[in-house]
């Protein structure tokens, strides 16, 4: 209830010249509003706080935004809170009538600071109970007396109304928000644990909440700040330096910044030399760097609404002391005064390198630095082959075995996003996000832009909202054809998320929790996020690992340095549509799905001779979700030189039959085909004149002509090239398995010979080991004849659109099985035919006709229409 003193009309009055003075800086927001309640009341001041700063959305936008976040907070307490406002507004209301002595009004102002820091304390042992089990826990904001008030467009004590006691105006309380947070609810840690997740934690029952209640927290329902501080210069800022994480969801760096209770300032160092590393990795490649350069606008957007923004800098120069994301952190702590750097951590070995040496530095000079784990579902530096042994190593298969015979930290829950951030109240001097040169297009002579991206904004959208919206709408859709028809590329069945993982705009631990929480958890898309995770740990394990092959014969395989074949490849002119359409996809929107990236690996390699390197760096310049890891191992296995060996070779005829069998997607990106039948449409060449001249197709002007015609003879001739490097190194060839070789690196040989690696013990020097890795069937049979012709080995590896055995043993029943009742049926129309015209002939009845004419329907239940092996019965 409003105080007795005064009037409605005086109230306001007051409020309003409260209002000027907050305005001309003479008084703090949170004095303001504290004022509004001890004037107005709790109940008019949640109905009228609103519309009174309402002309200041248009005057001072910052001050209006300040004040809107303060009366939320006050107005989202918990029970608890609202009866310690409650208890502490009715002391304020009977101090006119209680108070007669500056005694009393003393006692009353060591009763208050008695029961908030009652409150505080209590807040505290409950927080520490919640946090038991992790490694960090939340810090509590401490109750202190500030005689200075700070300036409009501080944030750091949005949470923090002050209730001044009119009989001591230099005095004031500070009324602490309870630190609470969701994101240490009862699975979570702030790191984000590190534990792989299995096909049988599927069933497990978990205490987590459903996957729609977290959207339902991303729109800002139930949420709070955490740990602001209670003044500019309680603590001193807190660095977030930004890498590939650039999210609010789940975002451990992020929340445990605001668990310190201190101004955030977020900054993103891009330093080019540092991404690349020391070998040809292309990191960044040009479509990597127009998506960068797009979620990086998109998350300063995100920060903005919460009350903060990105800091951008640039790391410049030649030397590594100069040029460096060291020397940029070390100007910045200066700049602000910060002691303390948070980041969530990168796995690439040169990247770890380098943050290992900036947290020794930094350490050095009395700066903590924390590093979180969220990149992927498993630390790749922490899994182990202990208790299960090396064979098999490669597969995903081995690497999950790993990861569950000796599990790391826990999975955890998602963490929710903050609704605000606590700013400085100086922000550093940065450059524009355009300075970075990261989405610089090509000009012409005439000096016109080359947009090459036009497409891909089309395509794409860049938020962390867009990331959400995609996963949502494959979970609804998609996922439940997941399992069988992923390798469609003409129908939407994937999922498209890999750049938002690439660039952290979604975290795989918020995909997992998500998948699990669908009604279809097809077993085959979890397992990617496990095929990711076993890319970085194969990348720890080899560092060269994007430029060198890891078996030693295929080192010096011979290979074809036809350039004008590589470009065919590359633009899509190779005369295969099928090829063509996905490498047209490639440069136009930077993706396509995994199905596809096999059809065109296999192609320039099986059938053009091309060194996977090739192959390798032109998806890491047009990809969106180049990644080095995964796609250096993918094309290792590809170009059967990696731990793992791909056992098929795709057709580019064939294989058209499982991921375009209408030509729907030939047609979309190769538009001049778009006439032909489906019969012919992915083998043009075999069309008749007519058909061609009818499409409007001529090969060499409308289409191209095929650059290799004889495939069967490539594909002998790549077979027999493996055969001939094998036996020329017949040391790298384990004599009884037939397998290949790879020399072990270190780490694996300290596990093999009891050194764990966790307590530093690994082998550096010493004699060379050989391990035996998977290896294709039809290599070890052709290193006994390596003249032999594909089509002779029994375990011929070309893969004819995934048709297995069963498929075609039914499709020749079908064929049969029609045959012989078409046959049938003629026979016994002819019979009856001939019976006709000879009782006609010689005057006799005609026969009786049948009662009812026996039809064969789809629906039949005898015997004679089951199909064998469960096939359809309609095939396109």
């Amino acid at each position: 209830m409003p105080p007795s003193a005064g009037s409605d009309e005086d109230s306001k009055a007051l409020v309003r010249k409260a209002l000027r003075e907050v305005l001309v800086g003479r008084e703090d927001p949170e004095g303001f509003f504290a004022m509004c309640v001890s004037a107005l009341g709790h109940q008019e001041t949640r109905l009228h706080f609103l519309s009174i700063i309402q002309p200041l959305s248009t005057a001072n936008i910052s001050l209006h935004s300040i004040l809107t976040s303060i009366y939320r907070e006050y107005f989202s307490k918990t029970e608890d809170d609202e009866l310690e406002v409650a208890l502490a507004l009715s002391l304020l209301e009977m101090r006119d009538h209680q108070l007669s002595a500056p005694s009393q009004e003393s006692q009353l102002q060591q009763h208050l600071e008695r029961h908030i820091q009652k409150s505080s304390s209590q807040q505290i042992s409950r927080s520490q109970s919640w946090g038991n089990s992790h490694t960090q826990h939340t810090n509590v904001a401490e109750s202190r007396e500030n005689t200075n008030l700070p300036k409009t467009g501080d944030l750091e004590r949005v949470n923090q109304p002050k209730i001044n006691l009119k009989g001591n105006p230099g005095k004031s309380l500070t009324m602490c928000a309870p630190v609470t947070s969701n994101s240490l609810r009862e699975h979570g840690t702030a790191e984000g644990g590190g534990g792989m997740m299995h096909e049988g934690d599927l069933d497990q029952p978990e205490k987590r909440k459903h996957s729609k209640n977290r959207r339902q927290r991303r729109k800002g329902a139930c949420q709070r700040i955490v740990g602001l501080p209670t003044s500019p210069s309680a603590r001193p800022p807190v660095l977030l330096w930004f890498r590939r994480d650039l999210r609010l969801c789940d975002n451990p760096a992020l929340n445990g910044s605001l668990e310190v209770g201190a101004p955030v300032i977020p900054v993103f160092i891009w330093s080019p030399k540092e991404e690349e590393g020391p070998g040809i990795t292309v990191a960044m490649g040009g479509a990597c760097k127009y998506w960068l350069h797009q979620a990086l606008s998109c998350f300063c957007s995100s920060l903005e609404r919460i009350g903060s923004h990105l800091v951008f800098l640039q790391a410049k120069g030649e030397s590594k002391e100069v040029g460096s994301s060291l020397c940029c952190l070390k100007e910045l702590l200066k700049e602000t005064g910060a002691r303390t750097v948070l980041a969530n951590a990168l796995y690439e070995p040169w990247l770890k390198e380098r943050d290992d040496e900036v947290v020794s530095a930094l350490q050095k000079d009395g700066v903590e630095f924390k590093m979180f784990h969220s990149y992927c579902l498993r630390d790749p530096y922490s899994v182990s082959t202990e208790g299960v042994g090396l064979r098999g190593i490669g597969s995903v298969s081995h690497f999950m075995s790993c990861c569950k015979q000796n599990p790391g930290s826990a999975l955890g829950v998602p963490l929710d996003p903050p609704v605000a951030l606590p700013s400085p109240s100086h922000w550093p001097q940065g450059v524009s996000l355009d300075e970075l040169g990261l989405a610089t297009m090509p000009r012409r002579k005439d000096g016109t832009t080359i947009d090459w991206a036009a497409n891909i904004r089309k395509s794409w959208d860049f938020s962390e909202e867009g990331a959400h919206a995609r996963l949502e709408g494959f979970l609804h859709d998609g996922v439940y054809r997941y399992e069988k028809e992923s390798g469609r590329a003409d129908a939407p069945n994937t999922s498209c998320l890999s750049p938002y993982i690439h660039f952290g705009q979604l975290s795989p631990r918020w995909l997992m929790w998500d998948a699990k929480g669908a009604r279809c958890r097809p077993p085959k898309f979890q397992r990617k996020l496990a095929w990711r995770d076993l890319a970085y740990w194969q990348l720890t394990l080899f560092p060269d690992l994007p430029w060198e092959s890891l078996r030693p014969p295929y080192k010096v395989l011979r290979w074809s340095n036809n350039h004008s074949h590589l470009k065919a490849w590359q633009r899509g002119r190779t005369g295969y549509p099928l090829v063509d359409a996905a490498m047209r996809q490639l440069w136009l929107t930077g993706w396509m799905n995994n199905y596809m990236r096999h059809v065109v690996a296999s192609f320039l390699i099986a059938y053009l001779y091309l060194p996977w390197q090739e192959g390798y760096r032109w998806f890491q310049d047009t990809l969106v979700d180049a990644d080095v890891a995964i796609d250096a191992m993918m094309w290792q296995n590809g170009g059967m030189c990696g731990l793992d060996h791909w056992n098929f070779v795709m057709h580019p005829v064939d294989a058209a039959m499982t991921c375009d069998p209408c030509g729907s997607y030939v047609r979309k990106w190769c538009p001049e085909l778009s006439d032909l039948p489906d019969e012919v449409i992915h083998k043009p060449w075999k069309c008749p004149v007519s058909m061609l001249r009818r499409a409007g197709v001529v090969f060499g002007q409308t289409y191209p002509e095929r650059i290799v015609t004889d495939l069967e003879e490539r594909r002998n001739h790549s077979l027999q090239d493996v055969a001939l490097v094998r036996r020329e190194f017949g040391q790298y060839v384990d004599k009884r398995s037939g397998c290949d070789l790879v020399p072990l690196p270190p780490r694996l040989v300290s596990e093999a010979l009891g050194l764990s690696h966790r307590d530093g013990g690994v082998v550096k020097e010493g004699k060379q080991f050989l391990l035996p890795v998977i290896t294709r069937m039809e290599f070890k049979h052709q290193l006994e004849d390596p003249d032999a012709d594909a089509a002779s080995n029994p375990y011929n590896a070309v893969l004819k659109g995934y048709v297995s055995r069963k498929r075609d043993e039914t499709i020749a029943f079908l064929n049969e099985r029609d045959f012989t009742a078409s046959v049938m049926y003629e026979g016994a129309q002819r019979k009856e035919r001939l019976e006709s015209d000879y009782r006609r002939m010689e005057g006799l009845p005609r026969l009786p006709a049948p009662r009812g004419k026996a039809r064969r329907t789809t629906t039949a239940k005898d015997r004679f229409s089951t199909v064998p092996g469960g096939a359809v019965t309609s095939l396109k």
